[in-house]
């Protein structure tokens, strides 16, 4: 448990300097936008390149596989049983903030306890994770939004094109290939993957809206509480169930026990979900998990 505050409390204070300088106008906010863009489709897809490429798996991680995409879906359909009231856009953006995830903190703090083995298992959890929330969360949303049909975006090509899964499925066919990047290849990854953890939390920490966690209203309170305990309980049982390794289990709290992605507001307001309600949930879950991760890892600790 020593061992989580300590690897929990350096991204803490990262994501806390990202909201500093963004309260102190340090960059505008067009700058951190192009941030964000560089670490998206720059940076987190050479470090999952890298990592992917080398890594060595002895088992294939389907059970993992299985456990974190039933523990999504499971948090999807409680979304859909929302009361009538949180129905229409609020019900869209409240699925949407179930199954989201911050893959930033899950790196940072898989990379902290279990260094690059730990690494190359989040990024099986961002292969599975990463298309699955953009699925649901695009169907949650026009779902639940009157949009014109032009308007309606194209989710297969979306995740045809989207960068961290170009990245996951580059690693993993040069490791099922045996010709992981070497050299020069190899040390160009590594600097531009080291970019990535420190320049994410930034990003997560300029992006906590203080202001929509003072207008948190009861619907927002129930629902950070239950993503913030819903997602990894759920990933938590279904993981004992199928008998996950340790290593696997430990895994699959973290990535499921962090808030949810901030990237959820943008799509929301492009999508016609309820976009104050997703800001809300965005800053209320990112401050509320410095106290539920430790506690979710906690309990996983008690189950080994």
């Amino acid at each position: 448990m020593i061992a989580f505050a300590y690897a929990l409390i350096p991204v803490v204070m990262i994501t806390a300097l990202g909201w500093l300088l963004a309260q102190r106008n340090f960059l505008r906010p067009d700058g951190w936008r192009a941030i964000e863009r560089l670490v998206y489709f720059i940076f987190f897809p050479a470090l999952i390149i890298n990592v992917l490429a080398s890594a060595s798996f002895d088992v294939a991680p389907w059970a993992m596989i299985i456990v974190l995409i039933s523990a999504q879906f499971a948090l999807a359909i409680l979304g859909l049983l929302a009361r009538r009231s949180d129905g229409g856009p609020r019900k869209g953006s409240i699925i949407q903030s179930n199954v989201r995830w911050n893959t930033f903190v899950g790196l940072s703090i898989a990379s902290a306890l279990f260094g690059e083995a730990g690494l190359a298992l989040m990024a099986i959890a961002v292969a599975v994770l990463t298309p699955t929330a953009n699925i649901l969360s695009v169907l949650a949303l026009t779902h639940f939004a009157d949009l014109a049909e032009e308007k309606k975006p194209h989710v297969i090509m979306d995740m045809v094109r989207n960068p961290l899964i170009i990245g996951c499925g580059i690693g993993i066919a040069l490791n099922l290939l045996g010709v992981a990047p070497s050299g020069i290849a190899e040390k160009t990854l590594d600097i531009l993957g080291q970019a990535t953890l420190a320049l994410g939390l930034l990003v997560v920490g300029a992006a906590v809206d203080v202001d929509a966690f003072k207008r948190a209203g009861p619907a927002t309170l129930i629902w950070s509480t239950a993503r913030l305990l819903g997602l990894p309980l759920a990933a938590l049982a279904a993981g004992l169930i199928l008998n996950l390794p340790a290593d696997g289990l430990a895994i699959v709290v973290i990535a499921a026990a962090t808030p949810t992605a901030s990237s959820g507001y943008i799509l929301a307001r492009q999508l016609g979900g309820d976009a104050s309600l997703s800001a809300n949930l965005i800053a209320v879950q990112t401050i509320f998990s410095i106290l539920t991760m430790p506690a979710l890892y906690a309990l996983y600790l008690m189950t080994l």
